[in-house]
């Protein structure tokens, strides 16, 4: 009896047919799209964490710029120092630069020298940024 190739069922000429599996081809090509989305993503994603930080600097630039002005109201001077303003009870704590992640990196600019027979005092007229970094608006950190 002879056997003809056609008598075989597809089972027997490929026995791995049937098998539910990828292959290399199709890997390769799922690997390569999520290599280009995660080309995407990942600039957009730190662009969204420089952009945070930068609301965040200027909440805390707000919030310190306000907090010397009401020190200056109150006490008819400026704080000697940052943590005076959480001395005498007018911040909870000093918030962190979130450039340097530092609580010590806070440039202090003193009072402008007043006029014949006006003294000024305290030492903490106004506050910038200690990071040296140039922000999304083109302007260094430290100068906002």
């Amino acid at each position: 009896m002879k056997i003809s190739v056609s008598d075989k069922s597809p089972q027997m000429i490929r026995p791995w047919a049937n098998k539910k599996a990828f292959t290399l081809i199709e890997l390769l090509i799922v690997m390569t799209i999520v290599g280009i989305l995660a080309s995407i993503a990942v600039p957009n994603y730190r662009w969204g964490i420089i952009k945070a930080k930068e609301a965040v600097l200027r909440e805390d630039l707000y919030n310190l710029r306000t907090t010397i002005d009401n020190f200056y109201a109150d006490q008819g001077k400026y704080p000697d120092t940052l943590q005076e303003l959480v001395d005498k009870k007018y911040l909870r704590d000093l918030p962190k630069d979130p450039f340097t992640n530092d609580k010590e990196t806070w440039k202090v600019v003193p009072p402008p020298a007043g006029g014949e027979g006006e003294e000024i005092k305290g030492s903490v007229y106004d506050v910038h940024s200690g990071s040296d970094l140039i922000g999304t608006n083109g302007i260094s950190y430290n100068e906002w």
